[in-house]
């Protein structure tokens, strides 16, 4: 099969689109031909180097396409059938896996990054986390849910504990993960602010349901969100862009409101004034991916339509090394797809 692998660390140079030998799948795998994979900005940062990784190695967390061939000890799949699958490498029979909190199992990582991914033709995966999709979907679209809505809906509605009537704080509403987090917090009725760099992407988060968008470039965060808020300030804050972005985003809470953050793609040092995190009884929150359990809860709204995923550009699988260069770019409303 073609796949897309790096033998060392670096830029985009080191992608190398060439010949592998197929995958065989063990008896209780799944064999699923890639129809559509999606990038994130972990292929970047494992292109460029992280702990656990094996080289030679396959990018690419977030796949979609039809199932090859269903290993003897599986039921319930047929050759043919369209799914996704669920972004994520876990053991199975820990005491976290079986109590159903799979992204606190010590061998827990996500699909591309120390286990290969869905940069090739064809790739074999447990059955458990194969996941079909209904016809009204298709690969491209697919391949843009699986990371990022997971990654949104455990942040605010497994650790934030999202309620209907609140304000809550989107920041990026470009990336993956904004577009997500817009959706679900309107999926339960809150009132939600977003950033963005420029006046069309704040437009787009606004057709995606933000009532106030503020762009990060001309204004500052914290001040535009109390005249928001009347100086009340916000119960959430949706932090994943790091240092650039989290003096703001304290400065934006609201008395006892939460600060949960997934990432730090501007740098992972940041200070934090003690008094004010416990003279305002300020709650900050850590959140890594999601359970499988969250994944099917998510992907209901997601194939009922009540949420949907944005496709900004799909390239050929060949073409990776572009696709990696306009994603470092971040110009980009949505997903950067390729296609084998």
């Amino acid at each position: 099969m073609k796949a897309v692998r790096i033998h060392q660390f670096g830029g985009p140079e080191v992608l190398t689109y060439e010949d592998v030998p197929d995958p065989r799948p063990r008896k209780d795998q799944v064999l699923v031909r890639v129809r559509a994979c999606s990038l994130n900005h972990l292929d970047v940062w494992v292109r460029k180097g992280l702990p656990g990784v094996k080289l030679p190695h396959i990018l690419g967390s977030d796949v979609a396409g039809e199932i090859v061939e269903v290993g003897e000890y599986v039921n319930g799949f047929n050759a043919g059938q369209r799914a996704l699958l669920a972004p994520m490498h876990y053991c199975g029979h820990c005491e976290k896996c079986v109590a159903g909190l799979q992204n606190q199992c010590r061998e827990f990582t996500a699909l591309g990054n120390a286990v290969d991914g869905g940069n090739c033709e064809l790739i074999a995966v447990p059955a458990a986390n194969v996941i079909p999709i209904p016809d009204s979907l298709d690969f491209n679209l697919a391949a843009s849910v699986p990371l990022v809505f997971l990654t949104a809906w455990h942040m605010l509605v497994g650790r934030a504990g999202i309620r209907p009537g609140q304000t809550v704080l989107v920041l990026g509403a470009s990336s993956g993960v904004g577009i997500a987090a817009i959706q679900i917090a309107k999926l339960f009725h809150c009132r939600v602010i977003t950033t963005a760099g420029d006046e069309a992407k704040l437009e787009k988060g606004r057709q995606l349901g933000a009532d106030y968008g503020i762009d990060h470039y001309k204004q500052k965060i914290s001040e535009e969100v109390r005249k928001i808020t009347n100086k009340e300030g916000v119960d959430i804050v949706v932090e994943h862009i790091g240092a650039a972005t989290w003096d703001e985003s304290m400065k934006s809470l609201k008395s006892g409101g939460t600060l949960v953050t997934c990432g730090a793609t501007t740098g992972p040092n940041v200070g934090i004034d003690l008094r004010h995190l416990f003279a305002r009884q300020l709650t900050l929150l850590g959140s890594y991916m999601g359970t499988m359990g969250e994944l099917h809860e998510v992907l209901q709204h997601v194939f009922a339509g009540r949420l949907k995923p944005v496709v900004d550009r799909v390239f050929p699988l060949s073409e990776i090394r572009a696709a990696h260069e306009y994603l470092e770019k971040s110009q980009m409303f949505g997903k950067i797809v390729v296609n084998p």
